[in-house]
């Protein structure tokens, strides 16, 4: 299928539409996993480095920081600066880097490889939108959530990827690697990009300026931010404290099956191609409902995981709980996408941008909580406050509408 003109912001030239949907998946499901990979390397670069507690303590932060910039200061720039140009040199920028990261003698220029890394990240939401504006408006759900799918993947492989490559060789081995198929991916960018250059003519500050009256102008994009960032910090308040609560009993697993138990959570990828097809036909309002409280039962189930003597018994419902719950956030995220990228498509960078930094706020709130929650209630309490998360999305949904056509 090819396609000359989807939206108002036309390719130089027509573009073979799935070929770039399945590069776009791949793309972002490889660079996303630079950002949580250090969540499971600290240990290893912090004591290769003699690094001090503060220091390793700032290595997933600046990482996570910097990818939190660059959506705001790189991704408008999709608006403004040719699109595919714009792409190859933030992900130049990012294998840089990497290399960086993984040949730096010193804690010093680890932390700024680290992150220059996580604000090059950012290449990830200029892809997604562009891969959207390749698409007509009727298939533009179905789109996204085929390229979600692999953002999605992307997060949950991340950790055990990582553990099992810095097992069989080191951390630094694991940074190389992330180099090497972000060059190869490069390569196929460079190839299967269109060229698409934004219309807009205003200045970079004024773009910068605008974020304010976009969130004032869009319902749609408030509420979706919203409960995208309520279903993201129910994400990272399990994913934070299960490594902690599976090798306690009835669970006792220990590192490798820790890493074998995240995968478990790529199952939940599925998701997000039948949620963009079936938001596409109309039914993302029930869809969202649906989500909301899948969450909440999937953390009730996760709960009561916890409770059981029996091993085996505890760690299906805790496998079958995960999968579900994954379920629940990747339908969310990806009906949110779809919605926000039928908006103003003179502004999908900024609005791209916004989307993702405000759910990325979510997503430090719920670690946050997880940790407060584990040290005063432990898992049980873990599970509430992420069941709370979903809890307020399914009230949001019965309040309004909006975004949910």
């Amino acid at each position: 299928m090819t396609i000359s003109e989807a939206t108002k912001l036309s390719p130089a030239r027509p573009v073979s539409v799935r070929p770039l949907i399945w590069i776009g998946a791949v793309t972002t499901g490889t660079v996303v996993t630079n950002l949580f990979a250090p969540q499971i390397l600290v240990g290893l670069m912090s004591r290769s480095l003699d690094m001090t507690a503060l220091q390793a303590g700032l290595i997933s932060t600046l990482t996570l920081l910097g990818y939190a910039l660059g959506l705001l200061l790189l991704v408008p720039l999709v608006d403004l600066v040719e699109n595919k140009r714009l792409i190859l040199r933030t992900l130049a920028c990012a294998i840089v880097a990497a290399v960086g990261t993984a040949m730096a003698p010193t804690p010093l220029i680890l932390l700024a490889a680290t992150f220059v890394l996580g604000a090059s990240c950012a290449a990830i939401q200029m892809v997604v939108p562009l891969v959207a504006s390749m698409v007509p408006p009727e298939r533009r759900g179905q789109a996204i959530g085929d390229v979600m799918s692999g953002l999605m993947i992307g997060i949950l492989l991340s950790r055990p990827m990582a553990s099992l490559i810095a097992d069989s060789w080191n951390w630094r081995g694991y940074y190389l690697t992330s180099a090497v198929l972000m060059t190869v991916l490069g390569c196929a960018l460079a190839r299967y990009l269109p060229t698409l250059q934004p219309p807009t003519k205003v200045s970079y500050g004024a773009m910068l300026r605008s974020f304010p009256r976009l969130l004032r102008e869009e319902p749609v994009l408030r509420v979706r931010s919203w409960t995208a960032a309520l279903v993201m910090a129910s994400f990272t308040a399990f994913w934070a404290a299960v490594a902690l609560r599976l090798p306690d009993a009835p669970f006792k697993l220990d590192a490798k099956g820790i890493a074998l138990f995240a995968l478990i959570g790529v199952a939940g990828a599925a998701a997000t191609p039948i949620a963009g097809r079936w938001g596409d036909r109309g039914f993302a309002r029930p869809l969202l409902i649906v989500s909301h409280l899948l969450i909440v039962g999937a953390l009730a189930l996760c709960a009561w995981a916890g409770m059981i003597e029996s091993r085996i018994t505890a760690l299906t419902l805790l496998g079958v709980g995960a999968v579900l719950l994954d379920f629940g956030i990747t339908t969310d995220q990806t009906l949110g996408r779809r919605a926000v990228n039928l908006l103003q498509p003179e502004a999908r960078g900024r609005i791209n941008g916004l989307f993702v930094a405000l759910f990325f706020i979510g997503g430090a709130v719920g670690a946050a909580a997880a940790s407060v929650a584990w040290s005063y209630g432990g898992w049980t309490a873990v599970c509430a406050v992420a069941a709370t998360f979903g809890v307020l999305g399914f009230i949001t949904d019965i309040a309004t509408k909006t975004g949910s056509e």
